[in-house]
């Protein structure tokens, strides 16, 4: 039997050098099979996974959202709170600029850009999260308080259902 190795990426060694407990989860990457495509090869609650989204308001600033990978944000409402006028998704080369990391392999952690996180707060109710390991194809399960300790996010309530 064959040791799977599993990618040693920026958001890996952040994990590691703060010290959290994470296991690795690799999987057949789909273009465009988001946490859907995620959640069904690995046998997940698509409720668990979390989708990593780069976005920027009407200044071009970047921002962070962790979502659920079953809901969708309501970029209207996010900008409310932010108090702009709109806030969309990033296009993907924007977004890999920003993040350091491939869109489908888009990790929180270590971003070459430091950038505001915001968080869908409903995910700390969650007893474990799948999050992005800064690599397509690769998924690391954490506790969800991980989130709050390491990028010190603004929580937000904007998921809607997609």
């Amino acid at each position: 039997m064959t040791k799977e190795k599993f990618p040693v990426t920026a958001a890996v060694r952040f994990l590691r050098q703060n010290k959290v407990e994470f296991q690795d989860y690799l999987y057949e990457y789909e273009d465009r099979g988001g946490t859907a495509g995620a959640a069904r090869e690995l046998g997940f609650d698509e409720h668990l996974m979390v989708k990593t989204l780069i976005m920027e308001d009407e200044h071009k600033a970047p921002l962070i959202i962790l979502m659920h990978g079953d809901l969708e944000v309501s970029t209207k409402e996010l900008a409310r709170i932010l108090g702009v006028k709109s806030i969309a998704p990033c296009a993907p080369e924007i977004a890999n600029k920003y993040s350091g990391y491939l869109v489908g392999g888009t990790s929180p952690f270590a971003t070459r850009r430091a950038m505001p996180v915001y968080l869908e707060e409903t995910l700390l109710e969650l007893p474990k999260i799948y999050i992005n390991g800064g690599k397509r194809g690769y998924l690391v399960a954490m506790n969800p308080s991980e989130l709050v300790r390491l990028l010190h996010p603004t929580m937000v309530k904007v998921g809607i259902p997609s």
